[in-house]
């Protein structure tokens, strides 16, 4: 039932419409039929009246007809009575005579038992009763006290009532009818007329809906016609107008930001490179100095000299996040993205010995196209990743596989798995699983981000499945 109710606002309009016109139609529908029944009947019970009980009283002394004789005009009274009219006696509520007025005079009427009791029930106060008669059709009857003590019944046929009234619950049938496929047409037509900019405040919305608002440049669509706004129509589109103004503002001042930043990143990532290399090389070189050192002096450059190598890395993700942020090409050519994932599988094996390593791979190579040096990156981030935030003696299983079109590398591992609330923003950047984890060992927390950036640059996507026990990453990339 519920797949049939209307859901736009223009169907559920012109439905109410309908309803309201057709509720309208039947109570004047109704009212009239009663109306029309109940003038028709008084006129009848008027005809009673004055037709009297004549006919009926000429059944009084009605001498009984012979077996084969249906005709008593010699005994009944029909004079100045209309066909059809009925007229029965009852002595001590059992009918003595029954008749009814023909064309070529009376007839008598073989009554039932149930006819017999109706008549004996109708109440003796000179006023109409309706009575249906299985002998004859429904009547409309009178009775009254006779001399004798009986009691005389005279009754006309409901038939042309019943008829008249049919005929005008027909006719208003036909004519409500048309009446309510008219009005439901033009309702639907002047329904839409007039909803017509609420309709192009909706298509102007879904096509806002369907761009992507979270980063970059965004060119919103024209702004929705506005109609009068006296109107509420009008009111609606002007609200939406000045709502898209303030949105286009501020994305514009967002991809501003955007931009600024990105160039920051890039510019400082590029000037920290020398500095920091320079630092880094006059630690090393420090460090060959053939004088004896002290140990504080020793251990204070082996420290410097690990943080510098530790932030050139750093600011070569930086480097390389940004030039993904701004759209820079990545080479493309064939990459054997199988021959990456066994090199990748034995540099994770030689630095993690003390993880269980396993590998799945098809027997034909699969190649994808793509940069062959981010996506080794993208592999040893991954399986860095496994053996970084995972016990010794975890199991890693890296799966390479392809259903024709795209190919899927999966890395799984049955560690304790990603806290629930660190896995919605596992791949932004500076998202660290443990941060209490030791600088040397742990990583700024943008390995992850750039997987998901170099991924993205081949337009391919990166998932990830964790619960305790089962951690899976899934990189999808479109084969060559």
């Amino acid at each position: 039932m519920r797949s049939l109710r209307p859901h736009t606002l223009r169907a559920r309009l012109t439905l109410g419409l309908l309803v309201l016109l057709a509720v309208s139609c039947a109570a004047v529908g109704l009212a009239a039929v009663v109306e029309l029944n109940g003038f028709l009947t008084s006129r009848l019970d008027e005809q009673l009246t004055e037709a009297g009980n004549r006919f009926a009283v000429s059944l009084e002394h009605k001498e009984e007809p012979k077996k084969d004789d249906h005709d008593g005009d010699e005994h009944a009274d029909t004079r100045r009575q209309a066909t059809g009219t009925f007229g029965a006696r009852l002595v001590d509520g059992t009918v003595t005579n029954a008749a009814v007025v023909r064309p070529t005079g009376t007839l008598n009427v073989d009554l039932t038992a149930a006819d017999r009791e109706r008549l004996a029930d109708v109440p003796v106060d000179g006023r109409g009763h309706s009575v249906g008669l299985s002998a004859l059709d429904d009547y409309r009857v009178l009775a009254t006290q006779g001399l004798d003590g009986d009691v005389l019944i005279t009754g006309m046929p409901l038939e042309p009532v019943e008829a008249a009234v049919h005929r005008l619950e027909l006719v208003a049938g036909i004519v409500f009818g048309a009446a309510l496929t008219a009005a439901g047409v033009a309702g639907a037509l002047w329904v839409r007329w007039s909803l017509r900019p609420l309709s192009r405040v909706a298509a102007t919305a879904t096509r806002v809906s369907e761009l992507p608002l979270a980063s970059g440049e965004v060119a919103l669509p024209p702004r929705a016609p506005e109609s009068d706004p006296r109107g509420e129509v009008g009111r609606v589109a002007g609200a939406f107008n000045r709502m898209l103004g303030h949105v286009e503002d501020a994305l514009t001042k967002r991809h501003a930001s955007e931009e600024r930043l990105r160039s920051f990143a890039a510019d400082a990532s590029h000037e920290l490179r020398t500095p920091v290399a320079s630092v880094r090389g006059h630690a090393e070189l420090a460090l060959l100095h053939p004088g004896p050192l002290p140990p504080e002096i020793t251990r204070a450059l082996q420290r410097i000299a690990a943080e510098s190598t530790r932030m050139g890395a750093m600011v070569d993700d930086l480097l390389l996040l940004a030039r993904l942020d701004a759209g820079r090409p990545l080479e493309t050519a064939p990459v054997d993205l199988t021959r990456l994932v066994l090199d990748a599988l034995t540099d994770a094996r030689a630095t993690g010995s003390g993880h269980r390593w396993e590998l799945d791979l098809p027997e034909d190579p699969v190649t994808v196209t793509g940069d062959a040096h981010r996506l080794q990156q993208v592999l040893a981030n991954l399986l860095s990743n496994a053996r970084l935030h995972t016990p010794a003696g975890t199991k890693v299983t890296v799966t390479l596989e392809t259903d024709g079109s795209t190919a899927s590398l999966k890395v799984h591992d049955d560690g304790p798995g990603i806290p629930e609330d660190i896995q919605p923003g596992v791949f932004e950047r500076f998202t660290r699983a443990d941060r209490s984890t030791k600088a040397e060992t742990g990583g700024a927390g943008l390995g992850l981000s750039i997987v998901a950036a170099v991924v993205e640059a081949h337009g391919g996507s990166v998932t990830v499945e964790s619960e305790p026990g089962s951690t899976t990453f899934t990189v999808r990339i479109a084969k060559a």
